[in-house]
């Protein structure tokens, strides 16, 4: 890839994600923080900085590009990989090393195949109506809250009465392990992180959200254009995940979708329908890039 086009796609990634990094970085400097958007910012650990910088995937050569020949998992092209690209005579260029990523972090890529591969087989659920988040404000006079800008919309008392009407149904480790402790026995499911692999279904908001997860942590072995849709899947998940949470978010501009009532769950559920079918297109992405990197590296 010339150096003119590689860098154009390297600004046009940096113009697609800046609509959601800069505004949560000028919150930092100002020492505000968001109940909804921070989330990706914060609870996944890739930096705005990360995420803004570009890379195009293993196998493909950037030519002209020495400030990246230091970038970890890069490497100078061979000889015979230049020609075989049909570069210019003399043309030098750096690739995704593909082979020293996998001796580093082999063992996490198959880990993620395994993870995706299983979640495409497993049946997709929608029977959980985001009861998750109304686990981990359960008890709230006793236990507080988690999002201190935002009040719950039914109050201690409501939010209690709603995780005690409904059967929980939470297969999602990372969400259930934030349960207050007084509503753990209440979920049906005792998912764990050694089940994590075979537990997760294609209908969780938290499995679709986590897509984006998978990606950042084989950067720079998935393409930015990858990363970056499973961002705004992410992003999108989020916000329905909590206007069907029990805080009051309306002074932040989301309407809440009310899970204690049959209107609200048939809205969840045809949200939740929607971002799976979103999933679906993306998890092959992800199993296609595991596949050609464990064959890249073999």
């Amino acid at each position: 890839m010339p150096r003119e086009e590689w860098t154009r796609r390297a600004q046009a990634h940096a113009q697609r994600v800046a609509p959601y990094t800069q505004p949560f970085l000028e919150r930092r400097f100002r020492g505000e923080t968001h109940p909804v958007e921070d989330f990706l910012f914060t609870y996944y650990t890739l930096s705005p900085g990360q995420f803004t910088r570009w890379h195009p995937g293993p196998g493909v050569i950037l030519l002209d590009a020495p400030e990246r020949a230091e970038w970890k998992f890069y490497r100078p092209a061979t000889q015979a990989e230049l020609a075989a690209a049909g570069a210019p005579a003399g043309a030098d260029g750096v690739v995704v090393a593909a082979r020293a990523f996998l001796a580093k972090r082999g063992t996490a890529v198959r880990f993620t195949r395994e993870l995706l591969a299983n979640t495409t087989a497993n049946p997709a659920t929608f029977d959980c109506f985001g009861l998750h988040e109304w686990a981990m404000a359960y008890r709230a006079e006793e236990n507080g809250v988690r999002h201190e800008s935002a009040g719950l919309r039914l109050g201690a008392q409501g939010t209690d009465e709603v995780v005690e009407s409904h059967r929980i149904h939470c297969s999602h480790y990372d969400a259930f392990r934030f349960f207050q402790p007084q509503a753990v026995d209440r979920n049906q499911l005792r998912p764990t992180r050694e089940t994590q692999r075979r537990m997760e279904q294609p209908g969780c908001l938290h499995a679709t959200m986590d897509l984006y997860k998978w990606a950042y942590k084989l950067l720079p072995a998935v393409d930015s254009d990858l990363l970056a849709d499973c961002f705004e899947l992410a992003w999108d998940v989020r916000i329905t995940d909590m206007e069907a949470s029990p805080y009051d978010l309306a002074d932040h501009g989301y309407e809440p979708v009310r899970i204690e009532t049959p209107e609200g769950k048939a809205e969840y559920v045809r949200r939740q329908r929607g971002f799976a079918a979103r999933a679906g297109e993306l998890r092959p992405r992800l199993l296609a890039a595991t596949d050609r990197l464990l064959k890249l590296g073999a």
